[in-house]
C-alpha cells in the first residue's frame, strides 16, 4: 500500500485555485515547528531558497540546502524539506491548467534541464544577480497575489513565463555535464523529441520504440526508471495537454479536436480523455469558460 501522502490541490482550502506563491519563512512559522513529513504533489513545485541550513530529500536522494539555490518538482516526486533553523525564499505551485490558461509552451516544464522527475534531481546553483532577479519576480508574483488587483492572474502567467525562461537558460548554461556520462541520456531526450513531433500520429510505445531502434520493453524500462512513468505515460499525457490547448483556446468541436490528434473516432477521443481528466471534453471545456 502506498503510505505517501498526496496532495492534489494547489490550495487545500480553494479547490479551484491553479497557482500559489508563498515566502518559506512564513510556513516555517505555520507550522510551529513540526516537522515536514515524505509527500507528493500532483502539480509543480518550485522552490527558490535564498538562504537555509538543512536538507531536502527528493525521491528519497538527500541534497543539503544551503541557500542561492533552485529546485525543481514535477508532479508525482515524493519530497521533505527538512529545515534546522527558518529558511528564506519563495515556494511557487502551479498546475497544468494554469499553463494551459496562460499559454506557457509545454516545452519550458518538459526541458531536461527543469522539472526531471528522477531519483538524481539536484539543486540549480545561482549566484547573486540571478537570485535577485528571480526574487524581483517572485515578490511580484506574490503581491499580485495577495492583493487580487484586476487580472492578476494573467499577470501572474506571464511572470511565471519569464521566470521559468530565465531559469531554463540558468539550466542550460549551468547543466550538469556528468547528466550526459548515463548512457541512457541520449535515449530519453530523443523520445521526448519525437513525442512532441508525432504524439499526434503515433500514440503506442511501439512506434517510438522502432524509431529508436530499441524493444518497447527496453524503452519502457529506460523511461520508467527516469521518470516514474511508463513511456505510454509520457505520450498519453502529452495528448492530454494538446486536447487541453485546443479545447481551451480554439472553436473546434471536439470531433474536429479528435481527428485532430489522430484518433479514429471521436468516441475514442472522448473516453481517452475521460479517463485521464475525470471530465469529458465538452465538460472540460464549460468548466474553463465559467
Amino acid at each position: 500500500m502506498d503510505k505517501i501522502k498526496s496532495y492534489k490541490n494547489v490550495n487545500r482550502t480553494n479547490t479551484s485555485a491553479t497557482f500559489g506563491i508563498s515566502k518559506m519563512e512564513e510556513i516555517y512559522i505555520k507550522r510551529k515547528g513540526i516537522l515536514d513529513t515524505p509527500h507528493r504533489h500532483d502539480f509543480y513545485t518550485i522552490l527558490l531558497i535564498n538562504s537555509a541550513k538543512g536538507k531536502h530529500i527528493i525521491d528519497f536522494n538527500e541534497h543539503l540546502i544551503e541557500g542561492n539555490e533552485l529546485f525543481f518538482l514535477a508532479p508525482g516526486q515524493v519530497h521533505q524539506l527538512i529545515e534546522e533553523e527558518e529558511s528564506n525564499g519563495f515556494s511557487i505551485v502551479f498546475s497544468e491548467d494554469f499553463l494551459l490558461e496562460n499559454n506557457i509552451p509545454y516545452e519550458f516544464i518538459e526541458d531536461i534541464n527543469l522539472f526531471n522527475n528522477e531519483g538524481n534531481s539536484s539543486s540549480l546553483k545561482i549566484n547573486r544577480e540571478e537570485k535577485e532577479k528571480l526574487n524581483r519576480y517572485s515578490l511580484e508574483m506574490f503581491n499580485l497575489q495577495k492583493d487580487k488587483s484586476y487580472l492578476h492572474l494573467q499577470a501572474i502567467g506571464s511572470l511565471l513565463k519569464l521566470f521559468l525562461i530565465s531559469c531554463n537558460n540558468l539550466c542550460t548554461l549551468n547543466h550538469n555535464t556528468a547528466t550526459n556520462s548515463n548512457s541512457n541520456f541520449t535515449t530519453i531526450k530523443d523520445f521526448k523529441n519525437l513525442i512532441n513531433e508525432h504524439y499526434k500520429s503515433w500514440h503506442q510505445t511501439s512506434d517510438y520504440a522502432k524509431k529508436l531502434n530499441i524493444s518497447p520493453d527496453h524503452l519502457n524500462r529506460i523511461i520508467k526508471a527516469h521518470s516514474g512513468k511508463t513511456a505510454k505515460e509520457l505520450i498519453q499525457n502529452r495528448i492530454l495537454i494538446a486536447s487541453k490547448r485546443l479545447l481551451y483556446f480554439t472553436n473546434l468541436s471536439t470531433k474536429e479536436i479528435a481527428f485532430e490528434l489522430g484518433f479514429s473516432e471521436p468516441s475514442n477521443f472522448s473516453s481517452f480523455f475521460k479517463k485521464l481528466s475525470s471530465f469529458t471534453p465538452s465538460d472540460f471545456r464549460e468548466k474553463k469558460q465559467d
